[in-house]
């Protein structure tokens, strides 16, 4: 079959409708891999641009703000993400996802009767244990539905849910927030993943684990034991430097995300739904760089596998300047602009970090391989970009006031991404020759 030009959304579709997938359904499928995605991000991103007024409410200090947004959520969104992945290695990957929206959207809700940081904690605490059974069981069944060819690409689309989630979660509640109150905000914004739950578990179809591959490899089924995976995946150095390229981009960026509405409320003196108007323009942007990640990644990679690694090297040294203009300028109208390049260059990482995961392993290991790579990834990046972040600020808060906050901000993003950068291009040293290691299996 002639190859298609991958920026056409039939594109990502041919290769696997021979499978028994219409291209209409595989349409559909990435379409509500990427609702469930938004609404993941919606419940996660909503606490950010929430954060000052439940500090005023509750008297938070902002290393207990960092807290709450980064190891309370990741700790058990990662160390539950394995186990989760297990099941879906040998489960049915779509009644799991259809599980885990129940259970993130109901804690969602739940936050919303929080009156201490004890309750605050506990309410984080299950939506990371909900949200870690969305993103391994989905990049398995994507990794089935699509060929290798366009995997980055169709697992771009999908991540398109974070600054698509991360933009609505950021309008929604800073607008109810400033008329109705962050408990409403909360409340209401868990109440749409029911319904998703619902649609997920009766109009998604499960395919054939390895369905991609089998046709040319005609590979095992059972599944490979965990330690196995771990030695296997450890031994590729490439992996090694991806998964922690990925982590200093998740540092920066959860570390960052966390406290950027504070930093526009506080330095810029924007109002809460004011600022939550900017930032959601803002982040719509990144959908075009966390497409494109993809699809360069796809693009170029199919002449030379390395740039699946060089094009988010790139495009993470690239964001460094424009980091460092808009967290020193005092002009707030100059800082909405400055914040468009890094808001695309940033999630251009997406797509290839995730897709090059997937391609490394054998189909019995891609749900692990996902959860390990997110494993490390939310440890270091969410677990510990948002405490860093706010302990930061509330070591500068002393000597340098409402300041404390842009300085935390500029040096996590400027030595967190040129260090990310160094280990994109370390990766890609060794792509080629660790893709071959899979075939042993």
């Amino acid at each position: 079959m002639k190859d298609q030009d991958v920026s056409k959304p039939e594109a990502l579709t041919p290769e696997a409708s021979t499978q028994g997938f219409s291209p209409t359904y595989l349409r559909y499928a990435l379409g509500m891999f990427l609702l469930v995605y938004i609404v993941n991000f919606v419940d996660r991103q909503i606490f950010s641009i929430l954060i000052e007024p439940i500090k005023q409410e509750i008297e938070l200090s902002d290393t207990q703000l960092g807290l709450l947004g980064g190891i309370a959520f990741a700790l058990f969104y990662t160390f539950a993400g394995i186990p989760i992945a297990r099941w879906a290695d040998v489960g049915n990957r779509k009644n799991i996802v259809a599980l885990a929206i129940l259970v993130w959207s109901g804690m969602t809700m739940m936050t919303s009767t929080a009156k201490s940081f004890g309750g605050l904690l506990l309410a984080r605490v299950g939506v990371g244990i909900g949200e870690a059974g969305c993103s391994p069981p989905i990049h398995s069944m994507i990794s089935d539905y699509f060929p290798e060819s366009k995997r980055a690409t169709a697992l771009a689309t999908y991540a398109m849910g974070i600054p698509i989630g991360g933009a609505i979660g950021t309008l929604a509640g800073g607008w109810i927030g400033e008329y109705y109150g962050w408990r409403m905000a909360f409340l209401l914004v868990g109440c749409p993943g029911i319904l998703l739950s619902a649609v997920v578990y009766f109009t998604i179809r499960e395919p054939l684990r390895g369905l991609q591959q089998a046709a040319e490899t005609k590979a095992p089924a059972e599944q490979i034991p965990l330690l196995e995976t771990i030695r296997f995946m450890w031994s590729l150095r490439s992996f090694r430097h991806l998964s922690f390229a990925g982590s200093l981009h998740a540092f920066v960026g959860y570390g960052v995300a966390l406290f950027l509405p504070s930093f526009f409320m506080r330095i810029h003196g924007y109002g809460l739904a004011e600022t939550s108007t900017y930032l959601f323009l803002i982040g719509l942007t990144g959908i075009l760089g966390t497409y494109l990640g993809g699809y360069l990644g796809d693009r170029f990679g199919q002449k030379d596998k390395r740039w699946y690694m060089l094009f988010p090297g790139v495009a993470t040294f690239l964001s460094v300047p424009f980091a460092f203009f808009f967290y020193t300028t005092e002009d707030p109208v100059l800082a909405l602009v400055l914040a468009v390049p890094g808001a695309i260059l940033g999630p251009m990482y997406l797509g290839p970090t995730f897709g090059m995961t997937q391609t490394l392993v054998p189909p019995q290991m891609r749900a692990t391989a996902s959860a390990l790579l997110l494993f490390v990834l939310n440890l270091i990046g969410l677990g510990l970009g948002p405490v860093f972040a706010g302990a930061l600020s509330d070591f500068f808060a002393e000597d340098y006031g409402v300041d404390a906050i842009r300085y935390s901000l500029l040096i996590l993003a400027v030595a967190g991404n040129l260090w990310s950068a160094l280990h994109y291009y370390l990766a890609s040293r060794t792509l080629r020759e660790d893709m071959s290691l899979k075939d042993a299996y």
